[in-house]
């Protein structure tokens, strides 16, 4: 293994110091700060020069602080004279804005991306990507690693042998079928049509759901709404129980508050990004230090990160 270097950004520290106990190696030593005017400070402790450095900063809320600051750990990396710069973004923040709707619109994923290289990061290692095309935009090395085997194993005791794995739209089927068969379960998807620009509303359920209990997974979670809609459809077609699943929990507002009072009884999520308690015990969280961890070993030494995916 070569020399390596682990620094936490202030995304997620705490899954930075998990991932660093698991490796075996101490965080290394850095100073971030915030000026009143909102301006980010990094400030590298110790010397990197010849080191590997990995960069664990994901990119969620407050995400424009985020990712500044992943940029500006990255340019004093580079201008220490690291060897090679790999960011780590457990959560891969504006993945949403991956193609323009109209003529008039950034492709901010990409811009992100470019970002990314110009400050000097030379290779880019995230967690279940929004949309896959979003490894094209990077001009290097890019890897994406699942946490649905992990899930999986969490949620395998809680699920009745009746359930039901269930897409909330067409385009997460891929997901789902992924779930389905790791949970060796049946699948069904829900069929969406867009009323307007900002609201859908579920037309059709391929599959069986009446009596069961419903798994409705999707790659993360931000107000809860698509969610609440898909209980809807699905209590309708005569579901009696709803879980949800998903790998990145933004959980904005009151999302939890939303899917509670629409009859979830369980939301499994990672801790790509913090999560704040919850009192009413309805959310679970699961951690990917151990898939982080495994992938850095392996790319200490070079090694295929294959059996990860």
């Amino acid at each position: 293994m070569r020399e390596c270097v682990i620094f936490a950004g202030s995304g997620n520290p705490e899954l930075a110091r998990a991932v660093s106990e698991q490796v075996g190696m101490p965080l290394g030593s850095c100073s971030v700060e915030r000026f009143p005017d909102g301006e980010t400070s990094v400030r590298l402790l110790e010397s990197v020069r010849g080191n590997d450095v990995y960069l664990l900063q994901p990119t969620c809320p407050p995400v424009n602080d985020n990712v500044m600051e992943l940029f500006a750990f990255a340019d004093a990396c580079r201008r220490a004279a690291a060897g090679r710069i790999h960011a780590v973004l457990p959560y891969y923040g504006y993945a949403r804005s991956d193609k323009r709707h109209g003529r008039r619109e950034p492709i901010t994923a990409s811009m992100v991306a470019l970002l990314m290289k110009a400050s000097g990061i030379d290779h880019v290692l995230t967690i279940d990507l929004h949309t896959t095309q979003i490894e094209g935009f990077f001009p290097g090395p890019f890897d994406t690693l699942t946490a649905v085997p992990t899930l999986c194993a969490a949620m395998r005791g809680e699920l009745p042998a009746d359930a039901v794995v269930v897409s909330p739209d067409a385009g997460r089927v891929k997901l789902a079928t992924e779930y389905a068969q790791r949970l060796d379960l049946p699948l069904a998807v829900l069929h969406k049509r867009r009323e307007t620009g900002s609201e859908t509303r579920v037309t059709h359920l391929v599959g069986e759901v009446e009596g069961r209990t419903c798994l409705i997974i999707d790659d993360m979670i931000s107000t809860g709404g698509t969610l609440v809609e898909s209980v809807q459809a699905l209590r309708e077609a005569g579901a009696v129980g709803f879980h949800v699943a998903a790998t990145h929990g933004l959980l904005l507002g009151n999302a939890i508050a939303r899917l509670t009072d629409a009859g979830v009884q369980r939301v499994c999520v990672t801790d790509t990004i913090v999560q704040e308690r919850d009192e009413g015990g309805v959310l679970r969280v699961v951690s990917v230090a151990g898939l982080l961890a495994g992938a850095l070993r392996k790319l200490a030494s070079d090694e295929s990160l294959e059996e990860l995916f």
